[in-house]
């Protein structure tokens, strides 16, 4: 009651004419304001966490080059990703073929061929799961489909990206898909033959250089992907099949070796879009 009077009394000096303020009744009950309710903690999604430390050095490192069986092949190959990318920390980030289970490889930060960006497919309050690069297996020995793994979000740089590129077989389309809204950038192009398919599924860019020494691109860039051949060891005397998007004179139908075959203006387009961009290549 002595904060009411003392309300009372301030409001008197501050206004000489005002009439005197009633008495509050003497049965008045006090307001009781109710305590309120703690807000539970969330439960965390996904896999627990794991905060042991591991000597990256001692495990496969998980490049283009890299042929790890224990690296999982990407059970959702034609779902979006999520509009994130995960950049290893450090030296490098253990890689999980199960979060539950020990480390099977590691991504380093730095490779002088990129791969290192790596599109998120789906995302944890712990862990990332990725996209990767490197194989489980070379196609006369196995399944060389697109790899995937688990990073701890802690081991990571998240950053974000709006864009992916959608390719579709059947319609000979190539769309940039920036914030949902497509824009085409080919109507027409070469792939694989029967014998060397280009991969379907999910993957991303891995990197962009132009090579010389290939002189069917007439100097301009190739835009590598993640994915390789699914039925080609090697190519062109190296240990790996990468499927790419790449200028070529004949760039119509089913001609290539397994990469897609653009025009000058639709590899120059590509070619200005970030490592870790996402690629859905659609039958």
């Amino acid at each position: 009651m002595l904060v009411v009077a003392g309300v009372v009394a301030a409001a008197l000096l501050a206004s000489p004419d005002a009439p005197s303020a009633a008495a509050p009744s003497p049965t008045s009950t006090p307001t009781v304001t109710p305590t309120p309710t703690p807000t539970p903690t969330p439960t965390p999604t996904g896999f627990p966490a794991n905060t042991a430390q591991y000597d990256v050095t001692q495990l496969p490192q998980v490049n283009v080059f890299a042929v790890i069986p224990q690296l999982p092949l990407d059970d959702d190959p034609f779902t979006e990703a999520t509009g994130e990318t995960a950049l290893a920390l450090g030296i490098g980030a253990p890689v999980w073929a199960d979060p539950t289970a020990e480390p099977v490889a590691y991504v380093p930060r730095e490779f002088p061929y990129d791969g290192t960006t790596l599109p998120v497919v789906e995302r944890q309050d712990h862990w990332v799961k990725v996209l990767l690069t490197g194989r489980q297996a070379v196609p006369s020995k196995g399944d060389a489909a697109q790899v995937s793994g688990w990073l701890r979000a802690q081991d990571v740089e998240l950053g974000s990206t709006d864009t992916a590129v959608e390719v579709s077989i059947a319609a000979r389309t190539v769309d940039i898909v920036r914030d949902g809204v497509p824009e085409r950038i080919a109507t027409d192009f070469g792939w694989g033959t029967d014998i060397t398919p280009t991969p379907l599924g999910r993957t991303f860019i891995m990197t962009t250089r132009v090579v010389p020494e290939f002189w069917y691109t007439r100097g301009h860039p190739i835009i590598y992907l993640g994915v390789q051949s699914p039925t080609l060891d090697g190519f062109g005397g190296a240990d790996a099949a990468v499927t790419a998007f790449h200028y070529h004179d004949e760039r119509s139908g089913p001609i290539s070796n397994g990469c897609i075959r653009l025009d000058p203006d639709a590899i120059a387009r590509l070619a200005e879009l970030p490592h870790g961009t996402p690629v859905i290549i659609n039958p």
